[in-house]
């Protein structure tokens, strides 16, 4: 179950609203809808989360770049909305490093042979070869009980990532921060004094 409210900071405090994310399918898309809530340019947090699992902070403060915290980023990665934060930027990574994965992956067959390439006349194998074939696989097995298991997320780290100050000028530290788990939006909403409109809207 997914969860996701935006606060927009004012002269008179903190808005509050819950927020869908439906129509949302880029960084952009949620970039510009914090955008459009805010108020004289100030600050506009949008705050997601997965159940029991990983949230996340996008910080747009008027024209800015966006800043991101993930409080893990492997988990996030198993979610759609969490791949919208996960950024290449963010992971370090070279922009199109994931499109260029996939590119290949499709050039490949599941036996291994490139597009277009002949898998070569069938040999019988001996009955020792078959047996040594079938010794390798059931070790492979052993290693990796679920070779299909593997994921994007393989290579995303485990644990936070992103910006650790996002929230210190409103009073989370980064220690805060880190220990901070579900349902986090309460302690950061006490922090920012935002708890009595946020409640309104849950």
């Amino acid at each position: 179950m997914y969860f996701a409210a935006l606060l927009a900071r004012t002269e008179d405090g903190w808005e509050a609203s819950d927020t869908e994310l439906d129509d949302v399918e880029t960084l952009s898309d949620l970039t510009d809808l914090a955008q459009e809530a805010s108020v004289d340019e100030d600050t506009v947090l949008v705050y997601i989360e997965q159940e029991d699992a990983w949230f996340g902070i996008l910080r747009v403060d008027g024209e800015e770049d966006p800043r991101i915290y993930v409080s893990d980023a492997s988990a996030a990665a198993r979610s759609s909305y969490g791949e919208i934060l996960l950024t290449d930027e963010l992971l370090g990574r070279e922009p199109g490093t994931e499109d260029e994965i996939a590119a290949l992956e499709e050039l490949v067959d599941l036996d291994g042979t490139e597009d277009g390439e002949p898998d070569g006349p069938a040999r019988p194998a001996s009955s020792s070869a078959t047996t040594d074939r079938t010794t390798a696989r059931d070790a492979d097995t052993d290693s990796d009980p679920d070779p299909d298991s593997h994921s994007d997320s393989d290579s995303v780290p485990a644990g936070p990532i992103g910006e650790l100050g996002i929230l210190a000028d409103f009073g989370v530290s980064e220690k805060d921060l880190l220990t901070l788990r579900t349902d986090a939006l309460t302690e950061i909403a006490d922090a920012l004094g935002a708890a009595e409109v946020l409640e309104a809207v849950r």
